[in-house]
């Protein structure tokens, strides 16, 4: 998750102070507040139940990134810093904790299941990533509003949009074996970017809304999201 490091208007500094069932919990340099990461909201502290404002950003591998952006900068820590000290076996000793979750009898995935969770307004949605895997692009509606995800051809990079041109519902498919990926829509034909851009075709020029689309576990996003809905169209 990407947050605006800013209180009031004024940017300030986070660090980290605590960790909640996976999930890193933040203090502000400016009052001492506690923030959740995953939500942006603070959980304790004189700002409590203020929420951080979102920064819409991509969770891609670096080769699709690179890709997209031939000059980019790439921010790397000092090899001796903290930062590179605590996270250096992160995953697998995380990975080997309890986690805890509120479970009902209709839950069917287990807790360490990657889904990719997006919300419309107040309606959420968990697409296991196997799913994606098996069906991409994949369309499906939220409270009403059309969507589309689509799996990277690296088979690890998702993005989310709106599948709408001009107002307007499109389908679309990708071309088997196209790397980079390609989609194409079904209307016109017209050849279109993983980024959402249509380079090709009647289109050519246009470019679709994107969504967020959280790549996460199980346990955490149906934690924040009690109420979510598990995709299970094509599931075996």
């Amino acid at each position: 998750m990407v947050w605006q490091a800013a209180l009031d208007g004024r940017a300030t500094r986070f660090r980290l102070v605590g960790i909640n069932n996976q999930n890193f919990i933040m203090q502000d340099e400016a009052i001492g507040s506690w923030w959740q990461q995953i939500t942006g909201a603070a959980i304790q502290g004189p700002r409590k139940g203020a929420r951080l404002e979102r920064v819409f950003h991509d969770e891609v591998t670096f080769g699709v990134w690179r890709r997209e952006h031939p000059g980019t900068r790439v921010l790397v820590p000092d090899a001796d810093s903290a930062w590179m000290a605590f996270s250096r076996d992160w995953e697998v000793e995380t990975g080997a904790l309890p986690v805890a979750t509120r479970v009902r009898l209709t839950d069917s995935l287990p807790p360490r299941t990657l889904v990719v969770g997006v919300q419309v307004g107040d309606d959420a949605v968990a697409y296991p990533f196997t799913a994606l895997e098996k069906q991409s692009p994949l369309l499906d509606r939220i409270g009403g509003v059309p969507i589309m995800l689509v799996l990277g051809d690296d088979g690890r990079s998702v993005r989310g949009f709106r599948p709408e041109i001009d107002g307007g519902f499109v389908e679309f498919f990708a071309v088997p074996a196209s790397a980079p990926l390609e989609l194409r829509d079904a209307p016109t034909g017209s050849r279109w970017d993983f980024s959402g851009a249509a380079l090709e075709g009647p289109m050519a020029g246009k470019a679709l809304a994107r969504i967020a689309a959280d790549k996460d576990y199980w346990f955490n996003w149906k934690t924040y999201h009690p109420e979510t809905r598990v995709y299970n169209r094509g599931r075996q």
